[in-house]
């Protein structure tokens, strides 16, 4: 069984090597290749090239990238043209996947999307692409078959593998102390994003929103998982912005920060629907550049942009985006769910009720619905 794959970041990435355990478990001799990160290389993936070099997000962004990325997608077409896989499957990152899909399959190659894009919170016209680009979408979240059915794409909801791998109840002092963190020290994990964009664009007002919390509860420690390959770009900013913070900076490790804290200051993303599996109040802060940020801002369905928000279809975190992402108005919302414990713990509780939503066996669903796209 050969199957190629492109996961984009490192969202994709935990999302393909959870897969890829489901897909061995039926096919022991598979033969996976294409575009990965270091998870899928742990489970015996070929990485043509590695996930971070589609790490980008915004327009403005992508347009500084565009022809690198572009010239990737035509090199891995040419390549598995030449000698066509059983199937592809494409694991998030529709703007590179859905064109590319799309060209394999008008060659026979029968092709998978892995997370249904966010047709519902906009760009809804992506929906066409799909239907033309692939013969099955595997869902995250259960409304979206429904949905996708309603355009005539065959889809199966297959749950959130997040949901599988966070425990219903996180190991808080295992990975306090694993971390070096005291058990009852109040510890605060700051995650500005896995990408150098977003590390550029946010970790300054979260590093600047740190000191104003520890100003003013200076028993207060703070960690902060670093992606690959943004440790310098990180250190940097340390030194500028917080250099006396009292800070744990740790090679990725994000569950175990998530897993510790009390609260966290996180990028929106993958990231934010984490915190809310391991039960963490949350501020969600996110800037980017100005013209991708109006761009997106006028092409949104919904007024949420975190997923613990969309999901559960109301303002359970606060959201501060672009202007209002400042280091005085994160910390202030941050600590505000110090300072309201039972604040924290009715959200808790409905984080909790989402998580049993979104636990299923997500690596033997989605591997079944795959064996049925390719008739085994």
């Amino acid at each position: 069984m050969r199957l190629a794959m492109v996961a984009g970041e490192a969202s994709g990435d935990l999302l393909a090597e959870r897969l890829l355990g489901g897909l061995q478990q039926r096919w022991p001799q598979l033969e996976a290749f294409g575009i990965g990160g270091p998870r899928m290389r742990e489970r015996g993936f070929d990485a043509w090239w590695g996930s971070d070099a589609l790490a980008v997000r915004g327009y403005v962004e992508v347009l500084r990238h565009y022809r690198g990325i572009r010239r990737i997608r035509e090199q891995l077409a040419e390549r598995l043209l030449r000698a066509p896989p059983r199937a592809f499957v494409g694991v998030d990152a529709p703007d590179f996947n859905l064109g590319l899909e799309a060209r394999l399959r008008a060659r026979g190659i029968r092709t998978v999307h892995y997370v249904c894009p966010s047709i519902w919170a906009w760009r809804g016209g992506r929906v066409k692409k799909l239907a033309a680009a692939c013969d099955h979408v595997l869902c995250l979240f259960p409304f979206e078959p429904e949905l996708l059915r309603a355009h005539r794409v065959a889809a199966t909801y297959v749950g959130h593998p997040l949901a599988d791998v966070i425990p219903l109840q996180p190991p808080r002092a295992a990975a306090r102390a694993a971390l070096g963190i005291a058990a009852e020290a109040p510890l605060a994990a700051l995650l500005p994003g896995s990408r150098a964009s977003e590390i550029q664009y946010n970790a300054a007002a979260f590093l600047q929103a740190a000191v104003l919390m520890h100003a003013r509860r200076p028993e207060l420690r703070f960690v902060l998982p670093v992606a690959p390959g943004l440790r310098a770009a990180i250190d940097a900013l340390i030194a500028r912005h917080a250099p006396a913070l009292p800070l744990v900076v740790t090679e990725g490790r994000s569950h175990e920060a998530l897993a510790a804290c009390d609260v966290t200051l996180i990028a929106s993303g993958t990231a934010t629907l984490e915190a809310a599996l391991f039960g963490r109040p949350m501020v969600i802060g996110y800037r980017m550049h100005a013209l991708s940020y109006q761009i997106m801002k006028r092409m949104a369905y919904q007024p949420w942009v975190g997923l613990p928000n969309i999901l559960c279809r109301d303002f359970v975190v606060p959201e501060l985006l672009q202007q209002a992402c400042t280091p005085h108005a994160l910390a202030h919302a941050a600590l505000a769910w110090l300072d309201e414990p039972g604040r924290a713990d009715a959200l808790r509780a409905r984080f909790a009720d989402l998580h049993h939503q979104l636990r299923r066996d997500t690596a033997r669903l989605a591997t079944d619905a795959i064996a049925q796209v390719l008739g085994t």
